[in-house]
C-alpha cells in the first residue's frame, strides 16, 4: 500500500520566544487526509505548534512538500475569528483578493462558500451583527472558498454554546470528507474522539504522544505520557 502524502514534516525543531521554549525537539509529519487534534494543558505549544506548521513561525527542520508546481495552501482559523465591519460577503471576497482570486470569480466563489456553511440567505449582513457561532461558521466558509490543501483550527468552538458547537462540528466533518487535511487544537476531549483520527498530546512544549484516536483513547491501554492529563488532572507549564 501506498503511505499517505506527506505535507509538512518537523524534524527535532524548536521554538523559543526570548528566555521561554514553546516547543523543544519536535519531530512530526502531517499527511494529506489527516484529521489531527492537538491535546495539552494551557502553554502546553499547541497554537505555537500550528503557526510553524503555517509557517508562520520561521524555525529549523520544518519542511513543506507541496504538489508539483505550487506552494501548499494553508488557511487557519482562529478561535475569535477577525471580522472587518463589512458584509459577510464581503468579507469572504476579501480573503480570495488577498489570495490573488481574479474579480471576475470572487463573488460567485463567496457565495457558494457562504452557501455552504448556510449563510448564503445573509450574506449582505454586517458580519459583526452575527452571533458567535455564525461569525464561526463565515470563518469556516471564508478558509474553505480558499480551496486549502490544509486547514489549523485554534479551539474553533471554544466559546460557542452547545447548538452551535453541533453545527461548526458538522462542517468541520464535512470539510474532512472533502479532503482537507485538518489540524484542531482542543480542551475537549469528546470533541478529539468525534472528528480526530490521531491525536497529539503536548506536555511543556514537548510532543509526548502521537498515536490513532482509538488507541489515544484506549481505556485498556492509555499512553503513559497522558494519563494524568485524560484524568483531568491537568499538569502546570
Amino acid at each position: 500500500m501506498t503511505p499517505p502524502e506527506a505535507l509538512i514534516s518537523l524534524s527535532d525543531t524548536s521554538v523559543t520566544f526570548g528566555d521561554v521554549a514553546a516547543l523543544r525537539g519536535l519531530t512530526l509529519t502531517l499527511h494529506r487526509g489527516d484529521r489531527l487534534a492537538l491535546v495539552g494543558a494551557n502553554g502546553a505549544g499547541k497554537t505555537t505548534l500550528m503557526r510553524l506548521l503555517h509557517g508562520l513561525i520561521d524555525a529549523p527542520g520544518r519542511q513543506e512538500h507541496a504538489p508539483a508546481g505550487r506552494r501548499l495552501r494553508i488557511a487557519m482559523l482562529f478561535q475569535r475569528p477577525f471580522l472587518l465591519r463589512l458584509s459577510v460577503r464581503r468579507n469572504v471576497e476579501l480573503a480570495l483578493w488577498l489570495r490573488g482570486v481574479p474579480a471576475a470569480g470572487r463573488r460567485e466563489r463567496a457565495l457558494r462558500a457562504l452557501e455552504r456553511v448556510g449563510l448564503a440567505p445573509i450574506a449582505e449582513r454586517s458580519a459583526r451583527a452575527l452571533s458567535g457561532g455564525q461569525q464561526q461558521r463565515l470563518a469556516l466558509a471564508r478558509a474553505w472558498a480558499l480551496e486549502p490543501d490544509l486547514m489549523l483550527l485554534d479551539e474553533p468552538t471554544a466559546s460557542l454554546d452547545p447548538t452551535a458547537k453541533r453545527e461548526v462540528e458538522t462542517l468541520i466533518e464535512q470539510l474532512a470528507a472533502d479532503g482537507v487535511t485538518l489540524v484542531m487544537s482542543t480542551h475537549n476531549l469528546g470533541q478529539a474522539k468525534r472528528l480526530a483520527s490521531r491525536v497529539a498530546y503536548l506536555e511543556g512544549g514537548r510532543l509526548l504522544a502521537d498515536l490513532p484516536t482509538e488507541r489515544f483513547f484506549d481505556p485498556a491501554d492509555p499512553p503513559a505520557a497522558a494519563a494524568a492529563f485524560l484524568k483531568g488532572e491537568l499538569p502546570w507549564t
